[in-house]
């Protein structure tokens, strides 16, 4: 006679140096983060799991506050989760938090924002934090990379601030916070937004990074985000993955449809994120 399972959806909160991995997403022959994930689930559990990511960082691109869940039959503990996963991953991942939800969660499309971190590094090398910047070295203009920053605030179609990105998909998304700061030797770009097209993110602080040294004028930001106007100008340039980090994922109603907005509840909780909080 055999025993039924139950399966229990869980969600990971999990950090990663993606300095030596292809990306988040599995590919055939790469070593990947959802992969990794995958082959630890599997020694744990003795089961074959999907992973599901809230985001699909770059390869180089780091995470400390990255979500994915998966769905286990397993009879462990949920508070046995993380360190039993710990145990077997690699040095450069890192199980942060493990907790049981419902079903209907989901880690990408429960997910209503994102806030990445790109940090460009001015001041003498730093070799024990190269892996997590982009390394510059020179003076920027912080104040004129953030004023210019608040142009992009709002929904725009962000196509001429993306990479490679195929004709038919919208590149139409929402900002909801950005901010340039220095940061002791570094300057920390914040954005909190809706959803990240491909490169979007790197394109965007190469785009302030161009303004902080004076090699264009932040009007370029509003001809950049007119479809009608944006061949006028030249793109800048998309820099290196190794500077970004996925900081948090904020999740929120059960939806199951990618294109559904947040709510006004949402949108307003979102204005009163602390965007200097690393916590995921």
């Amino acid at each position: 006679m055999s025993l039924s399972t139950k399966i229990h959806r869980i969600k990971l909160i999990v950090a990663y140096d993606g300095s030596d991995f292809s990306g988040w997403a599995a590919q055939t022959g790469l070593r990947t983060v959802q992969s990794t994930l995958k082959i630890a689930v599997r020694q744990v559990s003795g089961e074959d799991c999907e992973i599901i990511g809230a985001s699909r960082t770059d390869g180089g691109a780091h995470a400390m506050g990255q979500v994915c869940h998966v769905d286990v039959n397993a009879a462990i503990p949920i508070e046995k989760w993380a360190s039993a996963l710990n145990r077997v991953l690699p040095s450069d991942v890192a199980i942060l938090q493990a907790v049981s939800v419902e079903d209907r969660f989901h880690a990408r499309f429960s997910a209503f924002a994102r806030h990445y971190r790109y940090r460009i590094q001015i001041g003498p090398r730093d070799v024990t934090s190269a892996r997590f910047h982009h390394s510059y070295g020179r003076p920027l203009d912080a104040e004129a990379m953030n004023r210019a920053a608040q142009i992009l605030k709002g929904e725009h179609d962000f196509r001429a601030l993306s990479e490679e990105l195929e004709p038919e998909k919208s590149a139409v998304r929402e900002i909801f916070q950005i901010t340039a700061t220095r940061r002791d030797a570094e300057i920390h770009i914040d954005v909190l937004g809706s959803a990240f097209v491909r490169g979007m993110m790197r394109r965007i602080s190469g785009l302030l990074l161009d303004i902080g040294r004076g090699k264009r004028p932040p009007e370029h930001v509003t001809l950049l985000l007119d479809p009608r106007q944006r061949e006028q100008v030249q793109w800048p340039e998309v820099l290196p993955a190794k500077g970004l980090t996925l900081l948090r994922i904020f999740h929120g109603n059960f939806r199951i449809d990618w294109d559904e907005q947040p709510s006004e509840e949402e949108k307003d909780s979102l204005t009163r994120v602390n965007l200097g909080d690393t916590k995921p």
